[in-house]
């Protein structure tokens, strides 16, 4: 990821004879058929007994220009674990054999979405820097050629003001990047919603 970088949505189509959408989206049937009675090989509970870091709920909304939902969407996430270790990356033994960081969740009738993980720890940046913890997301949805890649920060988080990502990002911008942070019972939920254009437009990055 090397720069910010925007995209469009292409309009719908007033008529309602075809579909709105330039490309699918026809992923339902295969990558999120929980609603179809199939099982899913991912999901969006990526929690497992031997996950090394504090679980955390990640909740948002994907919007449009004019701040209404996107029905169809898909996401995708992947991060490391609160070590700051990514599956694959080395020789694992122990705990956290079973945790492998990739997640994927639809969207509901509100465009609405949710995660269940644990919170990232850092990882190693490019020329020897250190990166905050953040989980990368992959935006899937209707008029998009290609998927949208963005990060997902944590409000609060000290090691923000120095990753050398987020330093990319203009200061006026870099909000759209930061999840916040908020207790429900016992449960720590950041809230981060998707905004694919408009004023707010959340950064999307070249991957």
């Amino acid at each position: 990821m090397t720069e910010a970088r925007r995209y469009g949505v292409q309009p719908g189509n007033p008529d309602g004879v075809t579909p709105s959408q330039t490309v699918g989206p026809f992923f339902a049937y295969v990558l999120t058929p929980h609603e179809y009675g199939t099982r899913e090989i991912f999901s969006k509970d990526i929690v497992t007994p031997d996950a090394v870091g504090h679980p955390i709920r990640i909740e948002g909304y994907v919007i449009d220009g004019d701040g209404e939902p996107i029905i169809d969407a898909m996401l995708e996430i992947w991060q490391a674990d609160g070590d700051g270790r990514y599956a694959g990356a080395a020789p694992q033994h122990g705990a956290n054999t079973a945790f492998k960081g990739f997640g994927r969740s639809d969207v509901d009738s509100n465009g609405f979405f949710a995660f269940r993980t644990v919170k990232p720890g850092q990882v190693p940046g490019p020329d020897g820097t250190t990166q905050a913890p953040h989980i990368n997301v992959g935006v899937f949805a209707r008029g998009l050629l290609k998927r949208l890649f963005t990060r997902i920060y944590f409000q609060g988080e000290p090691a923000n003001a120095t990753d050398p990502i987020l330093a990319l990002v203009p200061k006026e911008r870099r909000h759209t990047l930061i999840a916040a942070r908020r207790s429900r019972g016992d449960d720590t939920v950041y809230t981060f919603n998707i905004r694919l254009q408009g004023e707010d437009e959340t950064v999307f990055f070249e991957a």
